[in-house]
């Protein structure tokens, strides 16, 4: 079968379709998904009766995968994170906009869910382009938050150790504060991203804190804005693979007690790379979010331009 990429909505997320994950894939066939990957940010391939061999095949093809220090991990594939949540394992930590883990000098370049479980109702993903959420700042804007810098911290993970326990001060001397830039640029497609989460940025370097505290809080809204997002209602033996370094979700826990599983693995990234101040340029690269590849015959249009 011809690999197909159906785009899903104008700014985020498509479907991949032609692709049998059971099977080895051909170096065409990885390419063709690695660039859907980096032009829609959110893929989604169906109907995948996998077994995690399969999975962790398929992540390979995109790099290195990463073992999680503070999920939960399969026993014999310790690169596997397994979050299954049903009525006495509650589903915590998830539902706080976020990209993956970075606490890390070096942030996932990519995840790779599986869905093995789901509930009646209830258990939806949100997913948000960071791209369209600078994108759509004004150009006043993005000229101030370009080469800023702020600190990331694994802190929803703290709440998992005492207070002071020697488990904690190693984790910290393992995971020690990284600075990343605000906005960084996409190491693939050059574009520029929102490159902060509410879950893992603490504060903005160089700033007061009720400066940065203002500041941050107007950038964690961005991902909040409709337009931007892609919302994925789960089914079994479906795949969702997301860039971490453009993107961020939402675990939605609306679904509790019943039960939900899932599979991940998580691709290793490199360290975000910002802007210089020198190459600031505001809106140079902000017009209508994501007009690329719309076939002209197809019927599609364009996104609106956004004033927020």
């Amino acid at each position: 079968m011809t690999v197909t990429v159906r785009r899903i909505n104008p700014n985020i997320g498509a479907e991949i379709l032609g692709v049998d994950l059971r099977a080895p894939l051909s170096p065409e066939e990885v390419a063709t998904i690695e660039k859907a990957l980096i032009d829609h940010e959110v893929i989604v391939l169906r109907k995948q009766p996998i077994e995690v061999e399969d999975q962790i095949r398929f992540g390979r093809y995109f790099g290195e995968l990463t073992v999680h220090p503070f999920s939960p991990n399969m026993a014999d594939h310790p690169e596997v994170i397994v979050l299954d949540n049903h009525k006495d394992n509650p589903p915590q930590l998830t539902d706080v906009w976020h990209s993956d883990e970075t606490f890390r000098e070096e942030p996932p370049m990519g995840t790779i869910l599986r869905c093995r479980i789901t509930p009646e109702i209830g258990g939806d993903t949100l997913f948000a382009s960071m791209t369209c959420a600078y994108e759509g700042l004004s150009d006043r804007m993005q000229r101030h938050i370009d080469g800023l810098e702020a600190v990331h911290d694994f802190r929803p993970f703290r709440t998992l150790f005492p207070a002071g326990s020697p488990k904690l001060r190693e984790m910290e001397d393992k995971f020690p504060n990284p600075v990343h830039p605000v906005v960084r640029v996409h190491p693939v497609s050059g574009r520029r991203i929102l490159n902060v989460n509410p879950n893992f940025t603490v504060r903005i370097v160089g700033m007061k804190e009720s400066e940065s505290r203002m500041l941050l809080e107007f950038l964690f809204a961005q991902a909040q804005i409709p337009e931007y997002q892609l919302r994925v209602r789960w089914e079994p033996d479906q795949i969702v693979f997301w860039d971490n370094r453009s993107t961020q979700h939402y675990a939605v826990h609306d679904y509790w007690p019943q039960r939900r599983r899932m599979e991940r693995v998580t691709i290793k990234g490199d360290r975000p790379v910002g802007v210089p101040r020198s190459e600031s340029v505001g809106g140079e690269k902000k017009a209508f979010l994501r007009t690329e590849g719309l076939a002209e015959a197809s019927g599609e249009v364009a996104a609106r331009a956004f004033e927020r």
